[in-house]
């Protein structure tokens, strides 16, 4: 019996995957635990409507990110910091901290998507990878000044 997944199932198939799976198992388990619908000419139109759906938002997600991009990509934020003997930072500037200074400036962007590969604890410019998603990816300098 052929089924489309609604959800992913271990060791089948993720979602919207066309299974051929026994009927004991499609009706007993898979569609009985809404894991699955079976396989229609008019189950696989609107699997078909449902991807366009996700591509279309998926696409003007990215657009949106874009311009993001484009405002922020190699923008330097500035950050005053507490130094010591010899301008040692106390303390690092974190992806939270950098993810606030953003929210000030009007860009929501999540502490989880800011990549900082070193801690940065050194007075100076530093560069940091921003990754708003797995297609859009820019630089921005974080700057530490006393």
């Amino acid at each position: 019996m052929k089924v489309i997944l609604l959800k992913d199932v271990k060791g089948k198939g993720k979602k919207d995957a066309i299974l051929d799976v026994s009927d004991g198992y499609a009706n007993n388990f898979l569609i009985k635990n809404a894991l699955a619908v079976p396989y229609t000419k008019r189950s696989k139109e609107i699997l078909d409507q449902e991807i366009d759906i996700r591509e279309k938002e998926e696409q003007k997600l990215i657009d949106e990110y874009n311009v993001i991009k484009k405002k922020l990509d190699d923008k330097v934020i500035e950050f005053k910091v507490k130094t010591g003997a010899n301008d040692k930072v106390f303390g690092t500037v974190s992806s939270k901290q950098i993810s606030d200074k953003l929210k000030e400036m009007g860009y929501k962007i999540d502490k989880k998507c800011i990549k900082i590969n070193d801690a940065i604890s050194m007075l100076g410019i530093t560069n940091v990878e921003v990754e708003l998603h797995k297609k859009v990816k820019f630089n921005l300098r974080i700057s530490l000044v006393k």
